[in-house]
């Protein structure tokens, strides 16, 4: 396997919240569906549906979410899925994605990764993907 970076950016769009599925003391338990377009090394569309918990306490909540992404990466054709985990507690955030292991298809088989998610303060988000084919 060899080791590559891909960079690039992407949208977002149709962000989807569903009626809160557990609301109590403060703590509400959700599921938000969005869509995502990518440009750069990674040329693709994706799914995302994401589990959100969100607390009373400023700017501490946390995410899961499961992303399947499809399109063209480094010339490569096919599809795979990814796997973030979330969490901001008073404005500190962390987020680790990972490509889910076997999920890939088409000539992107095999591939393992991990991808940083980056936001500008004009609100522009950026990609590095760390990954093996």
């Amino acid at each position: 396997m060899v080791a590559m970076t891909a960079k690039g950016t992407f949208d977002t769009a149709g962000w989807t919240p569903q009626p809160s599925y557990d609301d109590r003391d403060g703590v509400t338990l959700g599921l938000v569906t969005l869509t995502k377009t990518f440009h750069g090394d990674l040329t693709a569309t994706s799914l995302v549906t994401m589990l959100v918990a969100s607390t009373p306490e400023e700017d501490s909540r946390s995410y899961v979410a499961l992303e399947r992404i499809d399109g063209t990466l480094d010339g490569r054709t096919g599809a795979f899925v990814v796997q973030h985990d979330a969490m901001s507690d008073a404005g500190e955030q962390s987020l680790r994605v990972r490509v889910v292991p076997g999920s890939a298809t088409g000539e992107l088989r095999g591939l393992r990764g991990e991808m940083d998610i980056l936001i500008a303060p004009d609100g522009g988000h950026s990609y590095t993907f760390d990954y093996r084919l």
